[in-house]
């Protein structure tokens, strides 16, 4: 689950972890009030969406007068930030950080993550904050340094020395990022994070080091162990079929193309995924129902499956353990009757009952397509594709 920026430097500041002061407005009428929490200028307007690349986008903005800022928040209210992260669509500015302005002497790059080919937590830094890692990455990789740390041992004094010669910081802010590096990776240990990045860390010309931004991943499947950030989710942010898809206990990811999937299992979706690739059409899907499911769980994936304006056909494809093939067939045949479908829907199943799932479908009177194995289903979705 990702969090609101103004949310992450909330959590910092629990960690001792230093941030700018700032007050978060939902309107343009709130910038007064704020200012006055302030009191001082400059002050940066940062728009709160989930997504990188806000200031090229015109969502971060520097005012110097409350004229100015009022002006600009007005502005920003409401707009579309469209980012590299965003797609065309963009994101919808409803929150808006009204932060302190700080004279800085150096940015730094400093992120931790789970590495999971090593089975270790990774410290990345670099000289070259304020800009996109990936660029630095690509163009000067030498600038990227990563520190591999072994989660049953734990963060050692040796790490943070390397962290520490690597982003030449002298032994003026040695301690300080000592304990910087401490606070973020209990942070990080603590509240089951899976990835956390400061981009830009600063270094303020009195020689603060301040983390200016803030991202971070929470793992979702430990949320339940976080009451207080599952508080924290932001539904405007999400897309709605995966929202209605969590609420319904489905696996459900959005990827944009023309073919809907259903299947019962995630090494069988990814398989399902490169069939509908090779057939010449684009996934619109990640969809796994369970082995567990019942028909009523079906319906509601076929259901949002078809919600998606740009699938053009659907190809389920279900081995029949727990499911049972039956049980399948009837949530297809209730759901196809309910929604009214009008695009093609092909269906593969092996498995138990699976005699009765192709007799359930035939006699429904339904324009289900039946397909007999793998090669079938793929070259009935090859034809809808080229259709």
């Amino acid at each position: 689950m990702n969090i609101h920026e103004y949310q992450a430097k909330e959590l910092f500041r629990r960690y001792e972890i230093a941030a700018p002061a700032g007050q978060l407005i939902h309107s343009a009428v709130e910038v007064d009030q704020a200012l006055e929490e302030l009191g001082r200028f400059p002050v940066v307007l940062k728009a709160q969406v989930h997504a990188g690349g806000r200031g090229k986008a015109g969502g971060v903005r520097l005012a110097s007068s409350v004229e100015e800022a009022e002006k600009i928040a007005a502005e920003m209210f409401g707009m579309t930030l469209v980012t590299r992260q965003t797609g065309k669509t963009g994101k919808r500015v409803n929150k808006i950080l009204l932060e302190e302005g700080l004279d800085i002497d150096r940015e730094l790059y400093l992120s931790i993550l789970s590495d999971r080919a090593t089975a270790k937590i990774v410290i990345v830094v670099s000289q070259a904050g304020g800009m996109d890692i990936e660029e630095v990455a690509a163009v000067s990789p030498e600038k990227i340094i990563k520190v591999a740390i072994n989660p049953l041992v734990g963060l050692q004094p040796f790490h943070i020395r390397r962290l520490r010669f690597a982003l030449g910081l002298d032994k003026t802010n040695a301690n300080v990022f000592s304990s910087l590096v401490r606070g973020l990776y209990r942070l990080f240990t603590e509240k089951d994070c899976t990835m956390l990045e400061i981009n830009p860390l600063v270094i303020t010309a009195d020689k603060r080091l301040i983390a200016l931004d803030a991202k971070i991943d929470i793992d979702s499947s430990a949320l339940y162990r976080q009451p207080d950030i599952m508080d924290w989710r932001d539904e405007s942010e999400e897309n709605p079929l995966e929202i209605m898809a969590s609420r319904a206990g489905l696996n459900y990811i959005n990827l944009g193309g023309n073919i809907g999937n259903m299947v019962n299992g995630a090494g069988l979706a990814m398989a399902t995924m490169d069939l509908i690739k090779k057939a010449g059409a684009e996934p619109a899907n990640f969809l796994d129902v369970g082995g567990g499911a019942n028909a009523e769980m079906i319906e509601q994936g076929f259901r949002i499956i078809v919600s998606d304006p740009k699938v053009k056909g659907i190809l389920i494809n279900i081995f029949g353990g727990i499911l049972r093939c039956d049980v399948l067939a009837e949530g297809v045949v209730a759901a196809a009757r309910k929604t009214g479908i009008t695009v093609p829907v092909v269906i593969r199943m092996e498995g138990t009952n699976v005699e009765e799932g192709r007799r359930i479908l035939a006699g429904s009177g339904l324009n289900l397509i039946t397909a007999e194995n793998l090669a079938d289903a793929a070259d009935k979705i090859a034809k809808i594709a080229k259709a």
